[in-house]
């Protein structure tokens, strides 16, 4: 506990300086060596962050006071974590709920506001419930608004596709509601629980989101008790995996986990771990048909477990032993030679589980206890817990090790397991790791195993109690990896650079042999590690050989030089970085002496060779800085002195020095010094004199090549000198010591470095060196900038290669001393900044073309605006590859940092590089916007290659200093403008992809404000009238599209109101008035508030003004008659872009709109369609409702009196003017069924709702504009003619969007415009075509849902055109237009009391199936009607029974299309009949009485023996219509209901499916032939889909007495089938079967009965099924199973002889052949039943079977088959599988796999 203590003391101190305890600091500030400036400089910040922030929303600011604010507070958190004090923390998370919940704020901002509050909250540890209390509602409300919005469908709302998902974290993490929000959240959502409906998705959504989980025990009355009972009866009461059950799903497990030990889960767990295994959808059974849904819903493995590991423990074990039966029973399909779409699931699963169960150990043993429940005593995981889970785990995942996926999910699955068992996991692993490494010909099984091994690196090395002999296994493996460094096999190479470094890190290299015999307190294990550790300097230097062989190998001189490839491959690049990075490990872990010997050989090896500089030349040098930048002072002393020598001796001559090809040696020898001083700054000081002679030697070498890199070496210099960074990495602070009496080396082995003593060696640079720094300026830069000063005025004439070279020189300068130089604040390193300026305008005037200048320019302008010491790009790219390491290496049972000493510091030097990269602020001054404009004309030059460089740095920069886009966009459009003459095409295009911007970056074209977006829309449709436009160009025509495509995607509605409500600026005061630190800026006064308002109030004024201008704008554009067709197109998209939901469009933009629904072009018909429905949508005036709360007698759902008046009853109609108005209608269908909701909004009488029929001079202006087009016949014809149009032959689809405008017409305008539609409405119908019938199918449906709150009278006129109509339609009815009608008539019955529609019911129910226009109008008018009613759901319970008893009858229909129509219409007759707790027996037809009706019908096929055959040849015969006839056409309907509502319906109806299934074994084919006719085919496929069934526990027998009474009758192909069906049902439901002990035995005594049929085909299947079930460990290999098989096989054959015309034939009986043959079988299906291992009882068996090879068939076939297919399966690893035999049983085997009988 020491460092606790310390941990104390330093935060004591702390909290002096700071006046506050902070709630969560970042530590690794405290390790940064300016540590101590640190607090002074957060309090600072913070009390300007909470100042300004509350006095911007005081002074109502929202833009951009309140954003910028909180931006800088996500950057605070960034550097310094959560460092202040819970006051502080409790008001911001307050401020920014009161933000994120304002009404009508712009999303972009509500999302900007809630990631910060999702950071705020994350940390759930640091804020309890006593601190913080959050209400409900208001997120309820805006997930609503936003997720369900009653607007974006029509375009008024364009939300960004990532809200959804930041809404729901954000809600994960505001979880800290009231005690009394359980009870409001169930009274609010309960009523929506109405199964038919969508909106039980959406309850279901909400319960999942919003209830909580965290409340104390002493509140759980108050919380989850209320509901858990109901769900989980639901849950466990749902059979087909409706969509919301993975809601459910995903409750249940965070319920389990938060509340551990409070819940007994036990009699559901079998329950669970069934429908867990269901849902990994995996195949059984031979023929099997996946119901889709099972796919799409299936739940999500991250829920599932969360779910399994919080059941784990407790008194009861269930768990366990359930979690062992699912990992046996799926064991084999993590065989690598399974594979199928499964596979992603099941390696997610063991990924997962092994780490959420490390999760709960770590909360249970490690974690500092929190507010939150802790887990009680009786339910914590005991050690004996642990073993057993990780024993059911061990054997799959050692399985998937070699799986095709790849071996990263078993290896992260190791990793964790290790940590809990290491000496159940770890041996398996060694054992099949060093054969791997010993066999050269199966490389993946190498990377396989050493991936694992990398995982497991620390858990075997750190040994400790579990496992001591762990460590004893590092230098074998170590040098049995050697020959992996293998230049041939590049994977190989690279997982075994990995894996040396991994062991490594680990590890301090120290020969400690001495030790045993200096010391005598060691144990036998340490002894063997002193002795084994003498090895490491061998390993050292074989290593190396190695990494020699390998650059030799890379050396291959001739062919670069033919290919002049400078550039390295990307695999050598990648070998290149594995190289140096593990030999850099090795060198830093190496103790002095070792060191020493490794340096001289690498020393001699690049000393002695002379390399090309590109490949292998770079890896030698890389080798050699590693070297010096371990012990600098050694290696300096060998490398510098020979460089500089042979570098002054070759450049001794003057011809040297002007070269264009300069002398290998040379080269080579520049390059390996300008590696070696990237080291200590004050190492190299001793050596300056020596540096700055070879730097001015060498910076001007007329070779390109040569002063690159003498570049190179002045970069390395100046930025060694002047950088802070720690000198060492070494596993053991302070570098590795000898052993020594108190020290021994080895106990440092797999130890974690420790955080608080991480003792850390920086580097700051000192006087000396920044004296020497800017000296070396001095003396380089200055001339270089002179001369080019020179150059640019024109007083000397210098080459393009000199110009290149001074500015590379410049360059260097800049990045190696960056972190020096002042920052730019406006005049700083002002020669520089001019001279870029000079430089750039001089190149583009004189030389345009020289492009390489341009590049080096402009990475020069990128260094002057970013460079900070370090590059974004490249400290994201460390930061991931950090994350990447520390994830695969952490230790996540210990937690808190436990990571390697190595890594922390790297982390502590991201920390740094992270404040220098953010802390300047990029504050935007006028510095900038000259360097960003001087980018700007780069971006629009010439070149395309220049282009695009300075593009992306434009877009950089743009990103950075966010506020200077509304500085550029501006000088971007110039180049757009029309009337300029001087825009070159270069500019334009150079301009339009300014616009366009980058894939992550802003996109200048979209900036989501008012101000840009009303200049920059314009502009880019303008510019089709520029002179540089043209569309011959394709690019140019590309580009326009690209940039309009990324409008209409980026686009987010930008908002017009900016008010912040009262309750915010509350909040704001009292921040304001905390105190540590005291805000800054102190509150505003009255007269600055009231100024505030007044500012905003003009800002939401501003907005609407510029709202209208733009939309003025672009209605400009679009009349202008000279702008392309293109450019018109762009604009009306734009224009669409501008409809809103809360700012009506103006009355030009509706005049444009409605005129364009005539226009010759149907792209922009369709986008005015699209508007014009959100045009009526904003004009709809809104109707009055009243407040009624209605009372419910009982807790049950379903049919109650309480809801019966809700349902359609044809004698109480609405029939006339008073019975309507007296009658309440209540629209939506989920209301009633569930219980009442508190309040219920209901419609006010018609007299309290706006007036009807309005007169034209009532309406506003834009509602005279569409009432005078639509009342105009032309325009009326025009527009049914184009309507009416065919658009693409059988793709022309019912269409939402004209349903919207049709049923908005005749909502806002009532029956203005019937008189003109009618007329074309009847010529219509009458025509049969696809399109014209689409047409008219609209404009009904809009009618009968536009017609809402017309009055009576008109509604009655209405139904009076209608229903001829419809008659009319549907006998015009076509196979093309039959989707069209059914669409039509389900839209208009959607959200409608049925007794408003009761005249198109009555009229659908009319005359159905009649023959009447052949079978096809049949099945169409049934289509038809069951579209209307399946809306109805459980509220027409009268006609569906009328339906029903219509239908009844004419069930033995002939026709297939007609059969397969009333199948459908069936399942959803009874689709309300559901078996659901708590509710009613329903009203609707039920199918219990329906099965007893047909099953008397189907009396004469059930009765009778003989095959039922498909009789019914002819159709048209009208004799031999007897019983049994008609009996089959019916079972052909009764399937095809059955098949039907196997994937509809919520319950499956078990007891009355169990009658029918003799019928359908009977019929159902045995082999899969699909020549069979329809009946069997359908037959099959409804018992393999009701074999997949879910399972109620107490329906189980109930199936086992059906299937063993169908076994017994004389069909063979119905016992066959019973099989099949047997293994399915098994195992879909395996677990609620095995909680069930007499269902096991029976089905055993069934599959062991049929084992003795007589018919062959049985016994092989019930062989195949008991194999099946041993596999799956339903049943157990036990010796009574065996003994019970062996007696079988031993029956004997007695022979009789019986002479018949001088021939002999051997008689046997067939009783006992069939017995003999049965336990041959049942040996069989033993041995198949572990195909991937050899079970102890297996050889006796194999060498029992092995006997009746020579027995009659159908044995010996028998025998052959189970032998041939041991052989396959056990191939792959018979080495090891041999180790189970004794030697004669081998013997015997050897001879009968490879006997001539196997091949015969």
């Amino acid at each position: 506990m020491e460092p606790q203590l310390g941990d104390c003391d330093m935060k004591k101190e702390g909290t002096e300086l700071l006046g506050f305890v902070p709630q969560k600091e970042i530590v690794y500030n405290e390790l940064l060596p300016y540590k101590d400036k640190l607090d002074e400089e957060s309090n600072e910040i913070l009390a300007e962050i909470k100042g300004n922030l509350g006095r911007a929303v005081q002074l109502r600011e929202i833009w951009p006071g309140v954003l910028f604010w909180t931006r800088k507070l996500s950057t605070y958190m960034r550097l310094y974590g959560r460092k202040f004090s819970k006051e502080d923390h409790v008001l911001f998370v307050k401020l920014l709920y009161e933000l994120v919940t304002i009404p009508k704020l712009e999303i972009s901002m509500m999302q900007s506001f809630a990631r910060l509050l999702i950071t705020l909250l994350k940390k759930k540890e640091l804020l309890s419930r006593e601190d913080l209390e959050l209400p409900w509602r208001p997120l309820y409300e805006l997930l609503d608004r936003i997720l369900y919005s009653k607007t974006e469908h029509l375009g008024l709302n364009w939300f960004p596709s990532s809200v959804e998902a930041v809404l729901k974290a954000l809600i994960k993490n505001c979880r800290y509601f009231p005690e009394s929000a359980t009870q409001e959240m169930l009274d609010e959502w309960r009523p929506l629980m109405c199964p038919f409906n969508l909106t039980m998705q959406k309850a279901m959504g909400y319960f999942e989101l919003f209830l909580p989980t965290t409340l104390p025990p002493e509140l759980h009355d108050k919380g989850f008790k209320l509901w858990f009972d109901e769900l989980i009866s639901l849950w466990v009461s749902v059979q087909n995996l409706p969509s919301w059950e993975v809601s459910l799903v995903s409750l249940f497990a965070r319920l389990a986990n938060d509340n551990i030990g409070y819940i007994d889960w036990d009699p559901y767990i079998p329950k669970i771990f069934t429908r867990i295994l269901r849902s990994l959808n995996l195949p059984v059974g031979s023929s099997q048909m996946l119901v889709s849904r099972y796919l799409t819903n299936a739940y999500d493995i991250s829920h599932v477990v969360i779910w399994i590991s919080a059941l784990l423990g407790g008194p009861s074990k269930q768990t366990q032993t359930q979690l062992s039966g699912l990992f046996n029973s799926i064991t084999s399909f993590f065989h690598p030679s399974n594979h199928g779409r499964w596979l992603m699931k099941l390696m997610k699963l063991l990924q997962r589980l092994p780490a959420s169960v490390v999760k709960r150990l770590h909360r249970e043993r490690y974690r500092t206890p929190t507010w939150l429940t802790p887990v009680p005593e009786s339910h914590l995981l005991s050690e004996q817990d642990i073993t057993d889970f990780v024993e059911s785990m061990k054997q799959p995942v050692l399985l998937a090790m070699f799986s095709k996926t790849g071996s990263l999910d078993a290896a992260q699955a190791l990793q964790n397991l290790a940590l809990l068992r290491p000496e159940l996991v770890i041996p398996p692993l060694l054992e099949k790791t060093y054969p791997a490494m010993e066999t050269l010909t199966e490389p993946h099984q190498l990377t396989a195993t050493l991936s694992c091994m990398i995982s497991v690196a620390q858990s075997l090395l750190a040994g400790g109690q579990r496992f001591p002999e762990g460590p004893t296994h590092m230098l074998p493996l170590l040098m049995r990896a050697l020959p992996g460094v293998d230049p041939n096999d590049f994977s190989k190479c690279m997982i075994t650079f990995q894996f040396l470094a991994t062991f490594v890190t680990f590890v301090p290299l120290v020969d400690c042999s001495a030790a045993v015999q200096t010391r005598n307190d060691l144990t036998q294990v340490e002894k063997q590690l002193c002795s084994a550790s003498a090895e490491f300097e061998y390993f050292v230097l074989q290593f190396i050989d190695r990494c020699f062989a390998l650059i030799e190998m890379s050396t291959l001189e001739q062919t670069r030089e033919e290919m002049e490839t400078e550039k390295m491959t990307n695999l050598e690049s990648l070998v290149e970085l594995g190289l140096s990075s593990t030999f850099c490990t090795i060198l830093i872990q190496c103790s002095m002496e070792i060191f020493q010997v490794a340096l001289e050989k690498v020393f001699n090896f690049a000393t002695t060779n002379i390399f090309e500089t590109h490949v292998a030349g770079r890896m030698v040098a890389d080798m050699c800085r590693a070297a010096t930048k371990c012990h600098p002072a050694e290696a300096l002393k060998l490398f510098l002195p020979h460089c500089c020598n042979v570098i002054l001796q070759i450049s001794d001559n003057e011809e040297v020095l002007n070269e264009e090809e300069l002398d290998k040696e040379l080269m080579w020898n520049l390059q390996l010094f300008s590696e070696v001083t990237r080291v200590g700054g004050d190492q190299l000081l001793v050596y300056r004199s020596q540096l700055v002679q070879i730097l001015q030697l060498t910076l001007h070498l007329k070779c390109k090549q040569g002063y690159n890199l003498a570049c190179k070496l002045l970069y390395h210099i100046l930025r060694s000198m002047s950088i802070i960074y720690p000198r060492e990495y070494c596993s053991v602070p302070g570098g590795v010591q000898q052993h020594s009496d108190t020290y021994l080396p080895i106990k440092d082995w797999g130890q974690p470095g420790d955080l608080f003593n991480l003792d850390i060696q920086w580097h700051v640079p000192s006087t000396e060196e920044k004296e020497f720094v800017f000296y070396l300026l001095d003396l380089l830069l200055k001339p270089e900038l002179q001369r080019l000063q020179e150059y640019t005025q024109g007083e000397q004439d210098i080459s393009r290669d000199e110009v290149l070279q001074s500015l590379s020189i410049v360059q260097n300068c800049l990045l190696g001393a960056g972190s020096l130089l002042p920052p730019l604040q406006g005049e700083p390193v002002p020669e520089i900044l001019t001279l870029m300026f000079i430089c750039t305008d001089h190149i583009l005037e004189h030389s345009e073309d020289d492009i390489k200048s341009l590049f080096s320019i402009i990475k020069i302008i990128n260094d002057l605006l970013h460079f900070k010491g370090s590059h974004k790009h490249e400290f994201d790219s460390r930061w991931r590859s950090f994350s990447l390491v520390k994830n695969s290496m952490e230790n996540k049972l210990h937690g808190s940092k436990q990571h390697i000493r190595a890594l922390l510091i790297d982390r502590v030097v991201l920390q740094h590089e992270l404040r220098n990269l953010t802390k300047e602020g990029c504050c935007y001054r006028s510095v900038h916007q000259d360097l960003i404009n001087d980018l700007l004309r780069l971006s629009t030059s010439h070149y395309s290659q220049v282009r695009s460089k300075a593009q992306n740095v434009l877009f950089t920069a743009l990103g950075t200093y966010s506020l200077c886009c509304r500085d550029v966009y501006p000088a971007v459009l110039e180049y757009l403008d029309p009337d300029r003459t001087d825009v070159t095409q270069q500019q334009f295009k150079g301009a339009l992809y300014c616009l366009l911007g980058n894939r992550s970056g802003i996109c200048l074209a979209n900036l989501q404000y008012w101000d840009c977006i009303t200049l920059t829309w314009p502009a880019i449709i303008r510019s089709g009238m520029s002179p540089c436009m043209s569309l011959e160009k394709p690019s140019v025509v590309r580009l326009f599209d690209d940039l309009a495509d990324k409008i209409h995607r980026q686009y987010e509605t930008i908002g017009v109101d900016f008010s912040i409500p009262e309750s915010c600026v509350d909040v704001a005061l009292k921040m304001m008035k905390s105190s540590n630190p005291e805000p800054t800026p102190c509150a505003a006064s009255e007269q600055e508030e009231l100024e505030g308002r007044k500012r905003q109030e003009q800002k939401n004024k501003d907005s609407v003004q510029k709202y209208e201008k733009l939309v003025a704008d672009l209605l400009d554009c679009l009349h202008d008659r000279n702008l392309p067709w293109k450019f018109k197109q762009i604009a009306v998209g734009f224009l669409s872009l501008m409809l809103r939901d809360d700012h009506p469009l103006p009355s030009s933009a509706v005049f444009f709109f409605i005129e364009s629904l005539n226009h010759d072009s149907l792209l922009v018909r369709n986008v005015a369609i699209s508007a014009v429905s959100g045009i009526l949508k904003q004009l709809k005036r809104p109707h009055k409702k009243l407040k009624t709360s209605l009372q419910s007698y009982s807790l049950l759902t379903g049919d109650r009196p309480d809801n019966q008046w809700l349902q359609y009853d044809s004698s109480r109609l609405p029939r006339s003017q008073q019975d309507w108005d007296e009658c309440c209608f209540i629209e939506k269908t989920h209301w009633g069924y569930s219980t009442w909701p508190r309040t219920l909004m209901l419609y006010a009488p018609p007299d309290e709702q706006p007036k009807q029929g309005k007169t034209r001079q009532e309406m506003n202006e834009s509602e005279q504009i569409i009432y005078d087009h639509f009342s105009d016949q032309q325009f009326i014809d025009q527009f049914i003619h184009y309507l009416s149009l065919e658009d693409r032959k059988g793709r022309d689809l019912f269409s939402p969007r004209r349903f919207c405008l049709f049923k908005g017409l005749f909502r806002n305008f009532d029956d203005a415009f019937l008189p003109l539609l009618k007329p074309h409405m009847e010529r219509l119908v009458a025509d049969s075509h696809e399109s014209t019938q689409c047409c008219v199918a609209e404009i009904i449906s809009g009618l009968i849902r536009g017609s809402k709150h017309w009055s009576y009278s008109k509604v009655e006129k209405l139904w009076a055109l209608l229903c001829p109509l419809l008659r009319k339609a549907l006998s015009n009815i076509t196979i093309e237009t039959y989707a069209d009608w059914g669409t039509c008539i389900a839209t208009a019955c959607e959200s409608r009391d049925p007794r408003k529609l009761h005249w198109l019911f009555e009229m659908l129910m009319e005359s159905l199936v009649t023959g009447e226009g052949g079978s096809f109008m049949d099945a169409c008018r049934l289509y038809v009607l069951q579209g209307g009613l399946a809306q109805q759901e459980w509220r027409v319970p009268e006609l569906l029974h009328r339906l029903l008893q219509y239908l009844e009858p004419k069930l033995t229909q002939v026709y297939k299309n007609v059969r397969e129509r009333m199948g459908s219409v069936l399942t959803y007759i009874f689709m309300i009949d559901v078996n659901l707790p708590h509710t009613q027996p329903t009203m609707s037809p039920r199918i219990a009485e329906f099965t007893e009706r047909v099953l008397a019908r189907l009396k004469p096929l059930t009765e009778g023996e003989e095959e039922i055959q498909n009789h019914v040849l002819e159709e048209n015969t009208v004799g031999d219509q007897d019983e049994r006839t008609q009996a089959i056409k019916l079972l052909k309907t009764v399937l095809k209901w059955l098949m039907t509502s196997a994937g509809r319906s919520f319950s499956s109806a078990v007891p009355e499916q169990l009658r029918l299934l003799p019928l359908l074994f009977k019929i159902a084919p045995v082999e899969n032939d699909d020549s069979y006719d329809e009946m069997k085919r359908d037959a099959k496929t409804c018992l393999s889909l009701m074999s997949q069934g879910l399972l109620y526990s107490e329906q189980i027998p109930q199936v086992l007495s059906a299937l063993e009474e169908i076994s017994r009758i004389s069909s063979w192909h119905a016992r066959y089938n019973v099989l099949t069906y047997l293994q399915v049902m098994v195992f879909y439901n395996l677990f609620t079967f095995l909680s069930d002990a007499k269902a096991v035995s029976d089905v055993r005594a069934l599959v062991l009965r049929l084992l003795e049929d007589e018919q062959l085909e049985v016994r092989e299947m019930a062989a195949t099924t008991l194999s099946g079930f041993l596999q799956c460990n339903f049943l157990s290999i036990d010796e009574p199973l065996q003994a019970h098989f062996e007696a079988l096989s031993k029956t004997r054959l007695a022979k009789r002889k019986r002479r018949e015309l001088g021939s002999v034939v051997d008689m046997i009986s067939s009783a006992d052949l069939v017995r003999r043959h049965a336990g041959v079988l049942g040996l069989s299906a033993c041995i198949l039943s572990s195909p991937y291992d050899v079970p102890t009882w297996m050889p006796q068996i194999l060498i029992d079977l092995s006997a009746h090879l020579n027995d009659t068939q159908p044995i010996e076939m028998t025998v052959k088959k189970t032998l041939s297919d041991f052989r396959r399966t056990h191939h792959d690893n018979w080495q090891e599988h041999k180790q189970k035999f004794t030697d004669d049983q081998l013997l015997v085997l050897t001879d009968l796999l490879v006997s001539p009988c196997y091949y015969a």
